[in-house]
């Protein structure tokens, strides 16, 4: 057998960048054992780590968030909003509702599944910014939970997705995140510079994920428990990561089209569905009349909630258990997010992009949150049934003592079971596909070998940090790697812009030799008529 055929075979299974394979696989290792070993003491670690780091950064993820907003807004309201991505004659890949229903798969999923019920219901016992059991606290339950899953985390997203997209498509550079510094640093992304940030983006994104992991197995679990009559142990929750796990490994294998293309829709379609079950069944009006006000709420108050702080209330711990670990938690996934809607973006506008980003999925986001919170909110106020108190007693099973209240409570609460477990595997295969190409020097297609290692590791991250300390040790996970991570992306909004720059300068440049050839030959043309 030739050399060259060996080396075909072998990048079959796997085609790594070394640099930052294998110091990424190393550290997640040291992690995993370290865990296991420290049995008990490393719950205790993982929250001094989660308390410490939101206690004295949290000016800098608020700050930051709100930057993100900024640079998105004027990138896609400036002279930078006509460039396509890919070029003047790219053409999208996908149509405008896959691309809606794949992206806001991998950028909520699990999430919206976990705290539609359980935020607003928390912020109602607990209102930061009103009196307890005031009509006040009502209105600032769904206001606070619009805060945190409205325009700041699909800025984050935003911001990434468009700059991994531009140095991609238009500059020609690997899909890696050290491209977007390529403004910055030239050729020097290249060497072990380069390879830190990607290392950074790998560990950010596995930690992230697992986080999402992790609320899906808990949520699931408590499904099944309501269901099955199963103990919701964290057992159970172990071996629900280690099959949807599997799950994912197939559908990783099958890749974009036939495996995440296909589920992100699956996902849409069903919850789509249990969405229109609670209008239909739930109240209706006091849904719609939430989703209106609530955004309007949102809307008014914007500058206060999204630079509060806490600064003035030293017993104050709102900001680190909720608001600042959405901002890591956000910008933790936002390497994961965002390289897979730069993936499935080509051939969109700067402003058809951002504005497709920031706007749809937040506006569903705010109907989901207005259909299931404002129903528990509805049921709750009107004491039809004691929510909030199962909520504070256990957040996992929020949902399922909602759709208690309603006929069929055990076929939506297993269909709720199957959503959950179908955008975990959106969320596990499509961030196997992203480590891929951050491993492979930023390759789109990645051996399949690689891409079933990646889905291998996530699961096995979510487990052992569920078995060593629970969904605190989850949190601390993302926030551990969200502090490096939101001065790597708020550097990355000045090469961004950047790189747009010289792009809009060499368009005009081109645009304006074109007119300048028109008009030479027009001249060239009257003289020959003359003559």
């Amino acid at each position: 057998m030739s050399e060259t055929k060996k080396k075909t075979k072998k990048k079959k299974y796997f085609d790594i960048h070394g640099p930052v394979f294998w110091p990424s696989v190393i550290l997640i290792t040291l992690l995993i054992v370290g865990t296991l070993i420290a049995g008990d003491a490393a719950a205790d670690f993982f929250n001094s780590v989660r308390v410490g780091i939101t206690s004295w950064a949290s000016w800098l993820f608020v700050a930051g968030v709100n930057i993100f907003i900024g640079f998105s807004l004027y990138f896609a309201f400036s002279k930078f909003g006509n460039i396509r991505l890919g070029g003047k004659e790219a053409k999208t890949e996908f149509s405008t509702s896959a691309w809606f229903a794949m992206l806001f798969s991998a950028g909520m999923g699990i999430g919206l599944m976990f705290f539609a019920v359980a935020e607003p219901m928390w912020h109602l016992l607990y209102p930061p910014h009103a009196e307890t059991g005031s009509v006040d606290a009502v209105r600032d339950s769904m206001g606070v939970t619009f805060l945190h899953w409205g325009l700041h985390a699909w800025a984050v997203y935003a911001i990434v997705g468009l700059a991994l997209a531009f140095f991609a498509f238009n500059r020609k550079l690997p899909l890696s995140f050290r491209s977007v510094f390529y403004p910055l640093l030239g050729d020097r992304i290249k060497g072990w510079m380069g390879d830190v940030i990607d290392i950074l983006a790998v560990l950010a994104t596995l930690f992230g994920l697992a986080t999402s992991l992790g609320l899906g197995a808990a949520q699931a679990g408590a499904g099944m428990e309501f269901v099955f009559g199963l103990e919701n142990t964290t057992t159970l929750q172990v071996i629900i990561i280690v099959v949807v796990t599997l799950v994912a490994i197939v559908s990783v294998v099958l890749g974009v089209h036939k495996g995440v293309k296909v589920l992100s829709e699956f996902n849409i379609r069903l919850a789509g569905l249990f969405l229109l079950f609670i209008l239909v069944l739930g109240p209706t009006f006091y849904i719609l009349g939430t989703f209106v006000q609530s955004t309007g709420y949102y809307l008014q108050n914007f500058p206060e909630f999204a630079t509060w702080l806490e600064a003035f209330d030293e017993e104050g711990s709102f900001m680190s258990t909720w608001t600042v670990f959405y901002w890591a938690w956000w910008i933790s996934w936002s390497p994961y997010v965002g390289m897979f809607i730069a993936r499935i973006s080509k051939g969109r506008t700067v402003k058809e992009f951002v504005m497709g980003v920031l706007l749809v999925p937040t506006m569903v986001t705010f109907l989901w949150m207005s259909g299931f919170g404002g129903t528990a909110l509805y049921l709750e106020t009107t004491g039809v049934a004691e929510i909030a108190a199962a909520v504070e007693a256990d957040q996992t099973t929020s949902l399922f003592i909602l759709l208690e209240q309603f006929p069929l409570a055990l076929i939506t609460s297993f269909l709720a079971i199957i959503l959950v477990l179908s955008f975990f595997v959106t969320s596990s295969d499509s961030g196997s596909l992203v480590i891929d190409g951050l491993t492979s020097g930023g390759k789109i297609d990645a051996p399949v070998g690689q891409r079933v290692f990646w889905a291998s590791a996530e699961g096995a991250v979510a487990a052992v940090l569920l078995i060593g300390g629970g969904l605190g040790a989850l949190q601390a996970a993302s926030i551990s790697t969200g502090l490096p991570f939101v001065i790597v992306l708020l550097i990355m909004c000045y090469s961004l812009r950047k790189g747009l720059a010289q792009e809009h300068k060499r368009l005009y440049d081109a645009e304006r030799g074109k007119e300048r050839e028109s008009y030479s030959k027009l001249i060239k043309d009257a003289i020959k008529e003359q003559k």
